[in-house]
């Protein structure tokens, strides 16, 4: 039987393992660089077959910031299971762990590997432990933010001046969710007039095919974040409530005009005008053409 399980190369990936050389010289070399740094970082989006098995356990602590999907990890014989806009951050140990993917609905995760001379006294101030569990938070846009700093600066030339930046952002990156109530951000607008907004839009774009994630592209927020708040205005979710708005048209149309039902289809965002039909009854509990049908002979 073929193992699917993979570390890493996932298409979009980015990680970056910081060489020796440069720890060595740049990091051993200063005290107040060597009591907390990074010795990698990464990205894996949509990582299907992700697995990781530590049989040693780790040397360093290891942060797992997961944005989208569902994955999950083992220390001993305790399994946790994590989710979109949930971290995690295991401590240094020598205990066996492993961890991976959800096979359906596998996690997008940003990562950062950091250790330093100070690490168990860290740890232990900041009661991070192995039976810690995940951490739910909302979206933080401002660690992501840290993040791409973080990597942009290891990723340039190892001068002395990168590696210092990197290390200052780790600490405001781990503060933010540790902390997290000191750094919630809120919306670029309250949630009752971005729900209002993206409504209208949805409207503005009624025959379009539009994603999840573009909608909450606009309000600059996570897909699960920004339908979260979307169904805890409306009812609904996101995309369900784009397709009601499309077939309450789409009723407007077949009463008003005298179209046939696939150019109404193909008005409202539906190339397939068998499909348009099953979604259609599905909400009216009948067919187009009986719904024309009954409203016409009513006008």
């Amino acid at each position: 039987m073929t193992n699917f399980n993979r570390r890493d190369g996932f298409t979009g990936q980015q990680m970056i393992v910081l060489p020796n050389r440069v720890i060595n010289k740049i990091i051993h070399t200063d005290p107040l660089l060597e009591h907390m740094y990074i010795t990698q970082i990464g990205y894996f989006p949509k990582a299907l077959f992700h697995y990781r098995e530590r049989r040693n356990g780790c040397a360093d602590n290891i942060l797992l910031y997961c944005t989208e999907g569902r994955g999950w990890y083992v220390i001993g014989k305790t399994r946790y299971e994590v989710s979109a806009n949930q971290y995690v951050i295991l401590p240094a140990t020598d205990r066996y762990m492993r961890y991976g993917a959800d096979n359906d609905d596998p996690w997008t995760i940003h990562w950062v590997h950091f250790t330093g001379t100070t690490i168990d006294m860290f740890n232990k101030t900041m009661k991070i432990t192995l039976q810690r569990g995940p951490g739910s938070i909302h979206y933080n846009s401002f660690a992501l933010k840290l993040w791409t700093t973080m990597y942009q600066s290891l990723e340039q030339a190892h001068s002395r001046e990168n590696v210092i930046n990197a290390i200052l952002c780790l600490h405001a990156f781990i503060a933010s969710f540790l902390f997290k109530e000191m750094y919630l951000q809120e919306p670029a607008m309250n949630s009752g007039k971005m729900i209002a907004d993206t409504i209208a839009y949805m409207k503005e774009h009624i025959g379009e095919k539009i994603s999840i994630e573009t909608f909450a592209a606009r309000c600059n927020l996570s897909a699960s974040y920004f339908s979260s708040l979307f169904k805890g205005e409306t009812g609904k979710a996101p995309l369900e409530y784009f397709i009601q708005l499309k077939v309450h048209h789409a009723c407007t149309l077949l009463v008003s005009s005298r179209m046939k039902v696939k150019e109404i289809a193909a008005m409202v965002g539906y190339d397939d005008p068998y499909y348009f039909c099953r979604i259609f009854k599905k909400l009216t509990k009948t067919s187009p053409k009986k719904y024309m049908q009954l409203n016409h002979a009513k006008t």
